[in-house]
This record gives structure tokens, sequence and C-alpha cells, in this order.
């Protein structure tokens, strides 16, 4: 479709548009658009000077060489097949024109132009020299109307041939300056009445023999140009001179007020507890106990239903406390020892809470509900302002002080003033001998000009523009003139061209300083300008175009070290490359005020503006050509959006360059690199004045009433939906995806699959794209995340998505917060809706805001993209109002003390660590004087008052880690333990912690707790970091290391250390059962994720069972390597030992099927969401992660999703990787190299524990005896004493002990604590020779009690625990199924559980487990098994599984597969049981008759029928 720029009936045809080439150089010129296919799987090649030349050109230019310097490139085609003769491109081809007749489009992009105060880009090389614009007024200058100047008559029409002629004139004339075309080298004076004419006057029409002479300089003067004062105001701007940056601080403002302070509801100031949608499978029928404390004396006891309202529960509290009518709003229950509060409208089970743990919730029921919580934002907050510049101004590389400025430019103005009247006193007195005598004021004065006009561009920057050069020229010039020429003509005088003159210069610098406010972030703009300033139009260019002029304030050393600097150009979009442009021209630095390097070169994109997306970027790098090596490189670049605010880039800009090494294409967005900010290396660049502002285009539906694809093609559809991102599709399967894609759905594809399989971003593509879009129906609010990666940069999509991801609870916003924080990095500018988001949500949330505060100052430490952060980070801080600063404020300062402790203690000599430690503990105790509490940043929920000094301690380990006990701020929680690291990069293990929550929270949804303990973590900085200490946890290594030197290689280790800690039987089984599902999941999550570098000391476990990961250094199969072998040789950690465990030493072998029956289960829930887990990796690929950034990252994890196997092959394959992890020694070596490596340290550390990470392992804290009860002899063994033993926490048991076994106790005590003062124990020659029985009794009470009372090692040994808790009589509660999982069965058949299905002529059998097989002579078997689908008249169709060593109850889950099995009715399954060729047992399965797709068990017979 055309796009047009309605013709000015005066403007000049385009061929009359003549021009000097001696003053420009071309990259390139404009092409045919029809020359350049644009999409996503075509590029435009590099593009420069060294094209073929067309044959007549070679002919008629026999100076025009290739490459050199000074030479103009020619109009010529990329296109070999294509030549065109340069009088084609400039007369006869209507491409050529700026102009395209014809009716506007109405989508796409529409011409605009620049407003009339801000063109200051003149000369232009397509422009009609007397060509004029009309624009609207604007309140500050005067309108421009038009007029005309004598200079027309000197404009010159370009001929055919006449541009070789131009070449060769600017070989001879090489001591012309070089002009921009859009440079402000040609303002031309107005008049100071304000007519507003514009006038265009070509820099070729000064006078080509000198152009710094006063005669040539005065001929190019308009006669009707009077001159007007110099003075230039310097205007405060609060809300910053960046319109950009203004409307966003607008846009801040909006969102703040919506949230008013007075709004209870979005501003409770309190910390809400996390909830999700109620897991009603997790909860059924379930009970919490709960006991809520009313006051210091009161407490209830209840045991509400899971599905309880907590507002239902607040009212039964009240109706069994109250002796007065009460209102239960006025109350909220807090979870004690945090400042948690429950929400009023939610199930207890909907609170995370309550979904992690099954022991006693302590809670606090609290008055005043409707008192703000001290977060709370306060009506000063709602008034209080918000100016970026002011809050940023730390982020500014180069501080621009308006007072400085203003000085500087007041001095100026004082010097020419004194000029100007110092020349009038001197033509009054005719003073003209002067000019001859040795001291010459004039000169002074234009010397003190001079030297402020230096500082003024030094304040800004060292920035120099050509039209401040020529200015301070031609005053050089002028100043030293004969005094008899300034009397040649009567109507002219010295002090009339001394006026000219510096009123040029002022214009000059007005100009700069007003491009240096509209190109950076300053809190000043110019004022009015000194008599206006000139502007021009030069007409609408249908080709992408402008001028590379200068880089400003080039170092020295580039200055020595480089001979030549020369730049390219290149058009990026969605992470893709169009097109590169570079430079014809290698130029050396000159000097004037600074050094800088002028190209003035036009470069010319050969793709039409129409045809560009709206979201392209340019970039430009600067390189260097080695003076020593010739080599080139890359210095610096900078990158800019093309349309920003949908609007195309007009006039002359400045932009920051930066000296950091090149990020990723894909990485290459607005925010990348803030040219905004200023920096010390500095380019200009002059757009045309006129330009294009998009339009959005009106979505399209191009699909047409047709009968659906066959069955097939949506069966493929699905097929390749399951690769879940774009990324992971070739091009051939994103080409059929998109033919289809009208019948793609919600249910066999995913909306960012779709979208992203577009061939191209043409107007027709995108509005089909648009069409889909909104007719898309979302399954889940977290579909649309996968919209937000930096594959998605057309904002339309990327505001639907948020549309979506604004329906999130606030818990499950949690959760992706992370990677919403990394897709800010890929909007088009900070107003957008993903920002809005953020902070709307931050207004309604303090968890939200407080993690999100801390997501942007870890963000900030990035090599790329700070600047967006810093800002987005500061409209935050004006958001949430000054008690949550303040409160932001403190805790950045306490981990910066923390810091500084760890600095101190690393720095320290080992011996003197530890006191230096607690030393600068004090530090920390100081600060909690001074601000009393303070939350933490890991939870604001967790509250804290002081330092436990006793407590903190550091490790051993590499980085010295600081562990740090904190005292709870709520008198009725526990002291608070975290590790403070630096050194280690705590992002990865962020990540991988979230993805593990996220996993955990889906199992929860579907009913499976699998008991994970994921600890939180944080990155509060470059390489440092807090993470959380689970109490009660101890690493593998250290339980290996108390078992001896081969702990590690032993079957009992972890069996035996549980037994140890758990001696009754209920909290042994239940230690087993948490172990059971913990070591499931975990296997799970860390196959998935690959995580590496997994050995006895990156595994922990608590005494009630609970097994987890900590230290994710190394994940998505990056395994350290030792000799080129890899470490990690198992899918995961599963070994002999944990499987000794979990089927208590091979007593109870059906548990390992279960086991496998879990690992299975939770490995197929998730799958099911393998989308969700790919978005979340792919949003963090440009994060900086070392082991996360690119595509066969997300491939390994997707390998090990398999989202296209059904469950029952990755039902097959993750047992496949069960039994590979199983039988992998080198895990048991590694951890025995573990463990050796740990003992030398271990004897050398101190008592404190400081060896282990987050050991916290206490023996005498837990499962303390409080009394022991002789009640006297049994009844039923008369030898034995029947004994009561109490525990700490009131539980009571039961348990028979003789005499003989409490003398072998007195006796075992004795060895192991030889040195501690024990009781004296009753031997039997104690006893008197009557009553014997009574007073034994009394005896050994005495002497337990002795026992108990005295020593605490010895009353907490495990000996003597093991004595009176193991085998106690009566449980205290009933004993609970260990597993669940399967069918429990009582006789001791063998049996065999298959899995059938049948689709398409195919059944499918899974061979699963098998119970109770024996060989005859009652030994374990090594069975396989062996199926035969009969009748078959061709052939015997056997199939035949592997065989399981050793095994009455061996694990298969293999899969046997026949095809073309047209119907199941006649067919007969044979399957025979074999332990090599000894025959086992054996079934006949009648295949009608079997139920499909259900696990059902079948019983073996003896003999084969």
């Amino acid at each position: 479709m055309a796009y047009s720029w309605p013709r000015d009936p005066n403007d000049v045809d385009p061929q009359e548009d003549g021009y000097d080439h001696q003053h420009f150089h071309h990259a390139n010129q404009c092409l045919f658009s029809h020359q350049v296919k644009l999409g996503f799987d075509e590029l435009v090649e590099e593009i420069n000077n060294k094209n073929p030349l067309c044959e007549s050109d070679k002919e008629e230019s026999p100076l025009f060489m290739l490459g050199a310097p000074n030479l103009a490139s020619k109009w010529q085609s990329i296109h070999g097949a294509h030549p065109r003769h340069l009088n084609e491109f400039t007369s006869q081809n209507p491409d050529f024109s700026h102009f395209q007749y014809g009716k506007t489009s109405a989508i796409g992009f529409n011409p605009t132009v620049l407003p009339t105060h801000q063109i200051t880009d003149e000369g232009d090389s397509w422009r009609n020299p007397t060509e004029t614009y009309h624009s609207a007024k604007d309140p500050r200058f005067n309108t421009l109307t038009q007029s005309s100047t004598g200079l027309d008559n000197h404009n010159l029409k370009r001929q055919p041939g006449n541009e070789h002629h131009n070449c060769h004139r600017e070989l001879e004339s090489s001591i012309l300056p070089h002009f921009s075309p859009y440079s402000m080298d040609s303002i031309l004076n107005r008049d100071n009445k304000g007519s507003g004419d514009v006038s265009l006057v070509e820099p070729s029409l000064m006078s080509p023999n000198d152009p710094l002479l006063p005669g040539a300089w005065e001929s190019t003067l308009p006669e009707n140009v009077e001159t007007v004062g110099c003075s230039i105001q310097i205007v405060e701007v609060p809300q910053g001179s960046s319109k950009s940056l203004a409307s966003f601080c607008d846009k801040v403002r909006k969102i703040r007020k919506t949230y008013s302070a007075s709004d209870n509801n979005s501003n409770s100031g309190k910390i809400w507890a996390i909830t999700t949608v109620y897991p009603s499978q997790l909860f059924k029928g379930t009970k919490f106990r709960v006991n809520v404390s009313i006051n210091a004396a009161q407490t209830l006891h209840l045991l509400p239903q899971a599905n309880y309202l907590v507002k239902d529960l607040i009212a039964e509290i009240l109706l069994l406390c109250a002796n007065e009518q009460l209102f239960p709003n006025e109350y909220l229950l807090r979870v004690c020892g945090s400042e948690e509060f429950l929400q009023m409208d939610h199930c207890l089970g909907s609170h995370k809470i309550f979904q992690k743990s099954r022991s006693v919730f302590q809670l606090y029921l609290q008055k005043n509900r409707d008192v703000p919580g001290k977060f709370c934002r306060k009506s000063e907050d709602d008034h209080s302002l918000f100016h970026l510049n002011q809050l940023l101004e730390f982020t500014h590389i180069w501080k621009i002080s308006r007072q400085c400025l203003s000085t500087v430019v007041k001095k100026y103005s004082f010097h020419v003033k004194e000029l100007l009247e110092n020349q009038e006193d001197m033509e009054e007195k005719h003073l003209s001998a002067v000019f001859s005598s040795a001291h010459n004021p004039i000169q002074t004065h234009v010397n003190n000009i001079i030297e402020e006009v230096k500082n003024i561009c030094r304040v800004l920057g060292f920035v120099e523009t050509k039209q401040v050069s020529d200015a301070v020229k031609n005053l050089n010039v002028l100043q030293k003139r004969q005094p008899q020429n300034f009397h040649q003509k009567s109507e002219t005088s010295e002090k009339g061209f001394m006026e000219k003159v510096t009123a040029e210069l002022s214009r000059a610098i007005y100009q700069l300083i007003e491009v240096y406010c509209s190109s950076f972030s300053t809190d000043f703009q110019p004022g009015h300008p000194p008599g206006g300033v000139s502007s021009s139009h030069a007409g609408l260019h249908s080709h992408l175009s402008f001028t590379v002029c200068s880089l400003h304030n080039v170092p020295e050393t580039w200055a020595h070290g480089y001979k030549a600097f020369s730049f390219s150009c290149w058009l990026t979009y969605a992470g893709r490359k169009l097109c590169q442009v570079k430079s014809c021209r290698s130029v050396p630095v000159t000097k004037s005020f600074f050094l800088l390097v002028n190209w003035n070169e036009i470069i010319n994109f050969p793709l039409e503006i129409k045809s560009l997306p709206r979201e392209s970027m340019l970039i430009i790098k600067v390189f260097g050509i080695d003076s020593a090596t010739h080599s080139t490189n890359l210095l610096a670049w900078t990158c800019l959006p093309l349309f920003p605010k949908e609007k195309s880039m007009m006039g002359s800009r400045l932009f920051s360059m930066t000296f950091q090494s090149e990020p990723p294409t894909e990485m290459i967005a607005p925010g990348v690199w803030d040219g905004s900010q200023p920096s010390p290396l500095t380019l200009q660049i002059d757009f045309p004045a006129a330009g294009w502002e998009y339009v959005k285009p009106d979505s399209e539906e191009n699909r047409t009433d047709v009968e659906g694809p066959p069955r097939e093609c949506l069966k493929h559809i699905t097929r390749l939906s399951q690769k879940q991102t774009p990324l992971l599709l070739s091009g051939e399967k994103r080409r059929y995806l998109w033919f289809y894609r009208f019948y793609c759905d919600n249910e066999n594809s995913s909306l960012p699959l779709v979208l992203g399989s577009a061939p191209g971003w043409d107007e027709g593509t995108v509005s089909e794209m648009h069409a889909i879009l909104r007719k898309w129906t979302f399954s889940h609010p977290l579909e649309a995340l996968g919209l937000l990666t930096s594959s998605f940069p057309d904002q339309d999509i990327r505001e639907v998505a948020i549309q979506q991801l604004d329906r999130l609870l606030t818990g499950e916003l949690l959760e992706c917060l992370p990677q919403l924080v990394q897709a800010v990095k890929f909007e088009w500018n900070l107003e957008s809706p993903l920002v809005e988001l953020l902070l709307r949500r931050s207004l309604q949330s303090i968890r939200v805001a407080h993690r999100l505060y801390w997501l942007l100052r870890d963000a900030q430490g990035e090599a790329f993209f700070q600047s967006w952060y810093q800002k987005l980070s500061a409209a935050l801080q004006f958001c949430v109002g000054e008690a949550l600063n303040d409160e932001f404020s403190k805790e950045q300062k306490l981990v910066k003390l923390l810091g500084d402790i760890g600095e101190k203690v690393k720095s320290a000599s080992d011996p003197q660590r530890q006191d230096v430690l607690k030393k600068e503990i004090g530090s920390l105790e100081e600060f909690f004087k001074d601000i009393k509490t303070c939350h933490l940043p890991l939870d604001p929920a967790l509250y804290i008052k002081g330092i436990d000094r006793d407590a903190c301690s550091y490790f051993t380990s590499n980085a010295l880690p600081l562990k740090i006990t904190f005292i709870n701020a709520d008198p009725m929680g526990e002291n608070i333990g975290v590790i403070f690291k630096a050194g280690d990069d705590l992002r990865q293990d962020m990540l991988v912690l979230q993805i593990i929550q996220v996993m955990d929270n889906i199992w929860l949804q579907e009913g499976l707790d699998m008991q994970m303990i994921i600890y939180r973590c944080l990155s509060t900085g470059k390489a440092q970091g807090l993470i959380e200490m689970v109490p009660d946890a101890i690493t593998l290594a250290k339980i290996h290391l108390h078992s001896g030197l081969i702990g590690p290689l032993k079957e009992n280790t972890i069996k035996k250390w549980f037994s140890q800690h758990n001696h009754l039987k209920e909290d042994y089984e239940k230690a087993l059962r948490n172990f059971f599902y913990s070591c499931a999941g975990w296997c799970v999550v860390t196959f998935i994720l690959g995580v590496c570098d997994r050995h006895n000391d990156n595994i922990m476990l608590t005494k009630s069972g609970h097994m987890f990961h900590i230290d994710f250094g190394k994940f998505l199969g990056h395994a350290q390597t030792f000799g080129g072998i890899k470490r990690d040789r198992a899918p995961f950690i599963f070994t002999s030992e944990m499987e000794y465990f979990i089927t208590e030493g091979g007593k109870n072998t059906q548990h390992f099927q279960d086991f496998v029956e879990l690992c299975c289960r939770a490995y197929n829930i998730v799958r099911k969401h393998s989308q969700l887990i790919l978005s979340l990796l792919e949003m963090m690929l440009h994060a900086g992660l070392p082991e996360l950034s690119g595509t066969e990252d997300l491939k390994y994890v997707y390998n090990n999703l398999r989202p296209q196997d059904t469950d029952l092959e990755a039902t097959s394959h993750f047992t496949k990787k069960i039994k590979e992890s199983l039988e992998c020694f080198p895990v048991k070596l590694n951890n025995l190299i573990h463990t050796l490596a740990q003992m030398p340290a271990i004897s050398l550390a101190k008592p404190t524990p400081q060896t282990l990470p987050q050991e916290s392992y206490n023996l005498h804290k837990t499962r303390t005896i409080q009394r022991v009860t002789i009640l006297g002899l049994s009844k039923t063994h008369s030898n034995l004493y029947l004994i009561e033993v109490t525990l700490s926490d009131k539980r009571k048991s039961l348990t028979q002990k003789s005499f003989e076994q409490f003398s072998r106790l007195h006796s075992q005590i004795q060895k192991q604590f030889s040195s501690l003062p024990l009781p004296e124990f009753p031997h039997w020659w104690h006893l008197p020779f009557t009553d014997s029985d009574h007073k034994r009794i009394r005896d050994l009470s005495h002497y337990v009690e002795q026992m108990l009372s005295g020593s605490y090692e010895v009353a907490n040994s495990d000996c003597v625990l093991s004595f009176f808790l193991s085998e106690h009589m009566q449980p205290t509660i009933e004993d609970s199924q260990l597993l669940g999982l399967g069918e429990k069965y009582s006789d001791n058949n063998p049996k065999v559980q298959l899995l059938m299905t049948y689709e398409d002529s195919k059944l499918t059998i899974l061979v699963k487990h098998m119970k109770n097989i024996h060989l005859p002579d009652g030994s374990a078997p090594s069975a396989h098994v062996e199926m035969y689908l009969l009748p078959h008249p061709r052939e015997v169709r056997k199939r035949k599984t592997k065989s399981v060593p050793k095994c009455t109850d061996p694990t298969y889950n293999e899969i046997v597969v026949y095809d073309e099995v047209l119907e199941l009715q006649g067919h007969v399954l044979m399957l025979i049981v074999k332990s090599k060729t000894v025959f086992v047992g054996a079934i006949n399965i009648q295949l009608c008759s079997v139920p499909l797709n259900e696990e059902k068990w079948y019983p073996l017979g003896n003999s084969i029928i």
C-alpha cells in the first residue's frame, strides 16, 4: 500500500533539487522497496561503497576511485541484476524522490514533521534550496512564515553528468569544511521583527576559494536580517528536559493517584499471607491443629476444617472466649513469630503456610483491624512530587549543573556585551589607530568570548557542534580585519558585522543547549532563543536516511593509538538483523576545542520506512584502525529506537556511547543502553525534519469458511506444539504451523507458539497476528507469559499478555516476578503496561513491593539495562511512600553491614577470624540500638530486633559465608538464622529454587504433597546475598563422617542415623514417610533441571526425615569435569543407602515399587506444565546467568521434560533413570572423596558450628526425656519392670526393662562418659534380705532421676534415649499408613501389574511390577517377562523385557507395543515369567475383557496354558 506525503504546490520538482557533492559523503543511496523483501527468514546483507559501479559511471568518471577517502559514493543498487544509470535515479525514477504522489495510507506510518522550534537541521542534500514550511505556532517562538532571499538566483539545478564535476572539485578543494546535510551550518539570520521566514541556503554557495575570508563570508549574509541581542536564558525544568521522562513521571503520578492513601483496601500497610487456589484434592476432610493466643494467659486449641474461612474462625474464637459483645470484623489472625496476617475471605487451606506443614499452627488474635499497618502510605505521600531527574541524579555519569551552566553563560553574555560596547566607543571616537597598536582590546574581548564558549561546550559534555566551530572561526576572522575594510561601504560598519557574528554565535550556543536538553535528561532548558532560530522543512523521505555527523570528546589514548575511525549502522528487530550499512570513509581525529571525529556522512538504507516494523532498532558502532597493527577494533556503540513514541526520529540529536562490550543481538532493545544519559563519548546524528508517524492498522480477518483440516493435520499441529516455545521449532515447522494457524487453539497449541511462527512483520502478517490474538481463549493467565520474551517486541501483543497476567493472585504473581523484571528489558518504553502492572500491584501488596525492590536493586548490577532499572526503582520508591522507603533504607544498611563484616572476616588470618567476627558483631548491635527493629530482606514478614552474638559464626568453605542468628522481635517466635554469602552469584540459586517452588505448587494443586523443603534465597547485589537456614538440618557428609572412614560406602548409614534420632515408632515412621516423599520430589526436580555438582555436602537431612538439596551453582547439565571426565555420572542422586532406608533394609521391597510409582506420577504431573517451566527459563536467557544463555540450555530441559511423550512412555523413561542412578557407583566414590576432604578441615576447625553449611543440629534440644517413672513389675513378665517415659512435649510411652538391662546401660555410660561424674548404680549386693523388690524399684528410680537431672550430655546421649524410647509398648497416637500408594495385599500370591491402551490399531502394554515371585527353591529370581499375542496366522509375536536381578518384587515399567491389531476380540495375551530359562509363573489374558487405560494386578499361575 502506498504511503504518501501531500505535495505543496509551491514545491520545486525534485530533479531541480541541486546540491554540491563536495560537502557530503553518502554511504549508500535509496533503493527500490521491491528490491528488498523483509521477513524473519531474510536478511539484507551488508552495504557499503564497494558495490560495482554502472558501466556509464566508469566511463565518465576517470577520477572516481573505490575507497578514496574524500570521494562521494555513487547512487547504486545492491542488486547487480538491476543496474541503474545515475540519471535514472535523479530525474526519471520516481522512487528517488522523497515525494510520492497519491492518497495517504490509512495504516502503517503516516508523515509527520518536527515542530518548528525543534528543527535545527538544515542543509539537506535532497531539499529545494528555497523550500519553505509552515508549522504550528509554538508558545516559545514566533511563527515562521514564507519569505525569500536574494540567494535564490544562486541555486544550481542538477544536470546529468554534473556529479562528476562535483567530485573533481572536491579533490581540488579539500580545504573546504565538511557540512552535514542536516546540520545547523547554514542557519540564516532572520529579521528581529519575527516574521518567521525560513530560507535555505546551500553550503555550496559559499566561495570555494576561501570560505573564511571576510569578503567571502559577507557575501553569504542576507541583507534583510538584522542582528539581535545575545542573551541566553537557562530555565529550570523540575520535571526534566526529556519529554519521555517527563511523560513517565506523569504516568507514575497517575498510577499512584489511583490508589489513595485513604483507601484501606489497597493501603492497609499490613503483610498478608500468601494464598493460592484452594487445593481441594490435597485437603479431603483434613483438619488443622490450631492454637490461638488471645492474651498472655488464654490460649484456645481448635481443630478447624481446611475449608474453614478465616473470618468464620475468628467469629468462633470470639464466641468461645468473650464475656461481652465482640465484632469479628474488628479482629485479625496473625501468625506467631512473624508479622503475617491471614486473609479474611480465604480458607485456611488456601494459605501457603497451611499447605506446607502438618504441625500445630500458632496464631495470635489481634484487635484493631482497621488501624493502618506500619507500612501504609500517609496523606503526605499523596501530595509528594515525583521529579525523576532529581531521583536519578546519582545515575548520571556526567552531572550537568544548571547553576554551573548559567554561570558560564552569564560570563559569555558579559564578554559579548563588553565587546559590542567597546566596539561602539571605538567607532564613535574613530580610534582606528588602535588596530595597529600593540595592544588590541578587541582581540582581548574576542579571546574571552572564545574561552567562555569553550567552557560552555565543556559543561555540555565536551560537545562542540559545527555551527559553534564556524561561528568562532568567523569571530576570529572578523577581529583580524584591517580597519579600512570596515569603512569601504557606507551601509555597513564594524559594529554591524560584529553584532551579526556574535548573534550567530549566540544562536549556535542556544541551539547546542537546546539539542543537548532535548537529547539528554537535564533539569534545565534554554529560554527564548536569542533573536529566534532559523529552521527548515526538508520534505519527506520514503527511505530511511540520516546523517552521522561527529563523535565528540574522543579520548586522547584513541587519538594516539588509532590512525582513523569509521562506523557502521545496523537495523534489528526482535533480535534479528535486518540490514547493515558501513561507513565509506575512515576519518582521523581533528582538534578544535576538543578532540572529535567529523564524518558528516549521509546514511541511506535500501529500505522504505513504511516497510519497517514499528519496533525497529538502530545500532551504531564506532571502529578504530590500530596504528600499529592496522586491525579494526570495535571501540564504542550506541542504539536507539527508530520510532520512539511511534514517530520517527527528527532533527539533530546527541547520543551517548558506551565502551561496554557489544550485547547479543537478541538483547537489542530501547533500554539496553540509555543514550539519553550523558556519557564521556557523544555521537551527533542529524535526522530529517520531516518523518513518519505510526498509525495502528486495522485487524483483518482473512479466515474463510472452509472445511477443517484432516484429523492427521490436527495431530501434526499437536505434535509440533509439544515444542512449547518457538525457539525450538525449525523454520519448516514454523511455516507449517502458521499455515494452519486458524485451526490452532488452546487445546492443541499455545499462543506464543502460533504467533512466534509468523513469517514476517509486514502489515498483513501483523494484522493477522492481532486477529488471532483477539480471538484466542487463554486456558490460564500464565500461558501469556511466553508473549513477554524477546521474541515478541510488538507492543499490542505484550499488552494482551499483561492483561492476562493481571488476573493472577498475588502469590502467583510473586512466583513469576523475577521473569517480569527481566521482561522489562524488552519493553518499548517505561510507560508500558508491564511497568504499570508492576507499580499497581506494588501499591496493592507490601510483599510485591518489597520483592520488586530487591529484584530491581540486584538487576542494576547487570551489564546492560541499568538505567531503566534505576528509573523503575525510583518510580517504585515514589509510589510506596515514606514508611516503606524507610524500611528499604534500614534493610539496605543491614546488608551493607553484613558485607563489611564478611570482607573483614575474609581478610583476617585463619586463627583470628572468629575473634574478628565477634568484634565486628558489635556494629550490628549498634545498628539495632539505633533503629530498634528491622525486617529481613529475605521475607518482609520476618521482624528482627537484635543479634544472638553467641550463635553467630562462619563456615570454612571457600567463600567463608557468615552464619548470623537474629533475635525475633515477636516474643512468641524463635530466633531466625541466615547465611550471608559474598563472592558467589546467588541469582542462579534463586532461579533454581523458584522453578522448584513452581513445581511444588503444581503438585500441591494436584493433591500431592512431596514434603519439599525449599529455603529462601535472595541476591542482594553483585555476588552477594542471603540464604535462609533450615533448622535441625545436617549434611549427608556429616552423617557419613560419623559412620567412619567408609561411611559413604555403607548401605545402612542413613537408616541408622534416622533410627538413632527417632526412637518412637511413630516418629520413625513419620521420618520414613517424609524421606520417601521428599527424596522422590528432589529426584524429579534435579533431573528435569539437570542439577550437577551433587555430592554429600550438597544434600541435607532433617531428623524429621526431610531431604533437600543446596548449592545450585551447576545446572542444566553443565557438570564439572576432572581430567575430561564428568564428575556427575548419574541422572540424579538416588543411592543404594537411600533405597535401603526406604525398603527398611530390604524387609519391605514393595516400598521401592511405591517409590518408583510416586516419582513417575510426580514427573508426569510436571510434564503437563512444560510450557510454563520453559517460559520461565526462556525469560531468564538474558539475565546474565552463566549457565542459562542459549537455546541449547532450553533444549536440555525440554529433552528432560519430554512433553512429546505419553505418560506411559515417560513412566518407562524415568524408571530407567531411577535404575541408572541406583546402579551408579561413581556417586558413592564421589561422596567418599568429599568425606575424606572434609576430615582435615573438621579436625582443625573450631568447635563452633561453622564446619558445614546450614548445620544447626543440636541433639539436646529435641526429644529430651522429662521424667521416667518405674511403675512396678510387669504382670506378664515377672523379671521385667514396667516403665512410663514422659517426653519434653508431654507425650508418654510405656516400655519394659530388666535389671540386667539397667546394669548394662550403666556399664555403657561409664565407658562413654568416664570423665563425667555419674550416679552410683544399685547393684544386687545393695539389696536387703526382705522386701528386695520394693527396695530395688526405689533405688532404680533414684538412679534414673539422678542420671536424667545430671550431665546434659549423659541425659541426652544416644544410649540413654535408645534405652528408654525403643521398643515402646503403646504408641501415643494411632499408627499411620506409611505410604498410601497402591493397593495393600494380605496374601503372598505372585502377581503382575499391567496397564494396556488400544488406539489406532496399536496395542500398548506397560509392564509395571511383580510381587511375591520365587524360584521353586524359594530363592529370589532374576526374572524377565515374555509375551505372545495369539493367535496370529503368520508369526508368533513375541516380546520380552529386561531381567531384574535377584528380586522377589521386581519393577520394570517397560513398554511393549503390538502394531496392526485390528481388533481385540479373539486375541489372547500369553504372559510368561522366567528366571533365565527357569519357569516362574504365567497367565493368559483375554484382551476383549481387559479394562483399558487402567492399572490392574493379574495373578500368576504355576503352569503355561
